[in-house]
């Protein structure tokens, strides 16, 4: 199990279009993706869950990544955070 915190840095926050952007680098890896935020938790593949999370500016987004290529899909998946929010 790899598991990060990444402080989001958009001013808008998690909305729909980086929400669907995590949601293709997710289906791009066989490992399971959990996102967290304070007590929710969305599975990575589910763009209304992620949405649903309230993540805005300056929250910090916590990330579980777990399965067979879990070190290479944290990677991809972290890049993807910094890259998009």
């Amino acid at each position: 199990m790899v598991r990060f915190d990444y402080v989001i840095t958009d001013e808008l926050g998690i909305h729909a279009r980086p929400a669907g952007i995590l949601i293709r680098e997710v289906k791009n890896h066989r490992s399971a993706v959990t996102f967290s935020h304070g007590e929710k938790t969305a599975e990575g593949d589910k763009l209304f869950a992620i949405m649903k999370l309230g993540i805005k500016q300056g929250n910090t987004l916590g990330v579980t990544v777990e399965g067979g290529d879990e070190e290479a899909a944290a990677a991809a998946i972290k890049q993807t955070l910094e890259t998009t929010l």
